[in-house]
């Protein structure tokens, strides 16, 4: 193993992601996917790998001579990744995938007289429209029924349907086909129904998904909760569709010259007098309610900055975002004011409408609504929201400009979860004294002050734990030994 290799092992992220190996040519030979990337691609390179895999895996190991990562935002996010990956650069070691089992994607061919869609997992240059893949065979396979009802397109085989096809065919009676099948409609005017469909299932008409969260919101007014529940599953799906869809999206690597494009681009989109060389970003990372958190990433010339960046516990609200954000953003912008600091050129907001007017509002508070321009971006369709009267801004995704927000915004996510996900750990640590007999609150903070963690208090001797106040020698013998039972994981 190389030097450079070797570094690079030594300083993987513990997050979800996929990992890109090449031999000595620069060539990419294998593409693969993690959960943990520190956890995964160390594991390659443990001597007993080396020992024990099989040849294909030792053959692969000793061809490693670099190493690229792409750091996700989810485990789903992941698998779209690799798959996409695996797609591009046909890796000769990736054998299990290039027999093209890949995840389901819808296809509609647009040559047909009367098109439908299909599901299918080999996406073809055929001429017609593949909208996926999706790592959830569920959410494709509601969303498909939901597109077919919702804008009356035919789900029969037939390449040009006619009244024989309907024979016994019940669609248009309990799935509301439009029946051309019958001439009930025009070929033109089901050309127009079938492009409304796909305009949909590319993410261009979310009022789409709000109509049906209206209509679950009704049925369960009117105490039809069987309807209600399967609008609410209906709903989670479309939500669940647009949102993979857009992080499916890969964006290049972001050069300086790129990012100077874009920070042009952004001052002439939002009316700024010029580029926004300093923008701060703000995201919110919440577990049903709980360790409530807040994370600040900043670009400088639009590349990140991390000496810059900042976390905040969220103390007022649990489960509210828009009220959190106003919280940091106030704590923030209260502590630059008064410390006559320099305040950004944009404030980037992570949500939509209610975040970005909730953060417009506590600057009006503070006398600085005219100072410092205010933007979201929205995560399910990538609008930018201004809240100010002018609509939201849909930019093409491979925009310079765009582009900026979009990493800002999917750094100060990937910061403010790792932020929450260590608070949570922690507290479940601390939990396991409050199953320790003879341990109450009081004693709980005694020995975490004193030891700093739980790791090291499993770790002291028991000499040391019954130094403190209040425990006796067989107290901390016993903590000992359920702490040493339980704790395996570090800090």
């Amino acid at each position: 193993m190389n030097e450079r290799l070797r570094e690079k092992l030594k300083h993987l992220p513990e997050k979800p992601g996929c990992y890109l190996y090449r031999d000595r040519a620069g060539t990419i030979i294998y593409v693969g996917k993690a959960v943990n990337l520190r956890r995964r691609v160390q594991s390659y390179f443990r001597a007993s790998t080396l020992r024990t895999a099989p040849p294909k895996l030792r053959s692969l190991v000793h061809h490693v001579e670099d190493l690229e990562i792409r750091v996700v935002r989810s485990e789903a996010e992941a698998l779209l990744t690799e798959s996409h990956l695996i797609k591009t650069y046909r890796p000769r070691f990736n054998i299990l995938l290039r027999d093209d089992k890949r995840y389901l994607s819808l296809r509609a061919d647009p040559n047909l007289p009367f098109p439908r869609l299909t599901t299918c997992r080999i996406v073809r240059k055929d001429g017609a429209l593949y909208f996926g893949p999706f790592p959830s065979s569920t959410v494709v396979r509601m969303a498909l029924d939901f597109t077919e009802r919702r804008f009356g397109l035919r789900k029969c085989p037939a390449r040009t349907p006619s009244p024989e096809d309907h024979t016994h065919c019940l669609d248009d009676i309990v799935r509301f086909c439009s029946a051309p099948c019958l001439g009930r409609i025009s070929q033109a005017d089901y050309r127009a129904r079938f492009d409304e469909a796909c305009a949909f299932l590319r993410g261009e008409r979310p009022a789409l998904i709000d109509e049906v969260r209206e209509q679950m919101e009704a049925a369960a007014e009117r105490q039809d909760y069987e309807r209600a529940a399967r609008l609410r599953d209906t709903w989670l799906a479309l939500k669940e569709l647009t949102r993979e869809r857009a992080k499916a999206r890969l964006i290049p690597a972001l050069k300086r010259p790129t990012a100077q494009e874009g920070l042009a681009a952004l001052a002439q989109l939002l009316g700024l007098s010029a580029p926004p060389r300093v923008i701060e970003c703000f995201d919110i990372s919440h577990l049903m309610g709980t360790h409530t958190v807040a994370s600040m990433v900043v670009a400088c010339d639009g590349m990140p900055d991390k000496r810059r960046y900042r976390r905040f516990h969220v103390r007022t609200v649990t489960n509210n975002d828009p009220m959190a954000m106003a919280e940091v953003i106030r704590r923030r912008y209260t502590r630059l004011r008064d410390e006559h600091a320099p305040y950004p050129d944009l404030i980037l907001c992570d949500g939509a409408q209610l975040q970005v007017r909730a953060t417009r509002e506590v600057l009006r508070e503070l006398g600085l609504f005219d100072q410092i321009p205010v933007a979201g971006l929205n995560e399910h369709y990538e609008e930018i929201v201004l809240d100010d009267g002018r609509p939201n801004l849909v930019l093409p995704h491979d925009s310079p400009a765009l582009q900026i927000l979009i990493r800002l915004r999917d750094e100060a996510h990937r910061f403010a979860i790792t932020f929450n996900r260590t608070l949570r750990l922690r507290a479940l640590k601390e939990s396991i004294l409050d199953e320790l007999p003879g341990i109450g609150p009081t004693r709980k903070r005694q020995l975490l002050s004193a030891f700093g963690s739980v790791r090291r208090l499993a770790a002291a001797p028991e000499a040391d734990i019954a130094a403190q106040p209040g425990i006796s020698a067989d107290l901390a013998r016993a903590i000992k030994q359920a702490l040493q039972a339980r704790v395996k994981d570090p800090d």
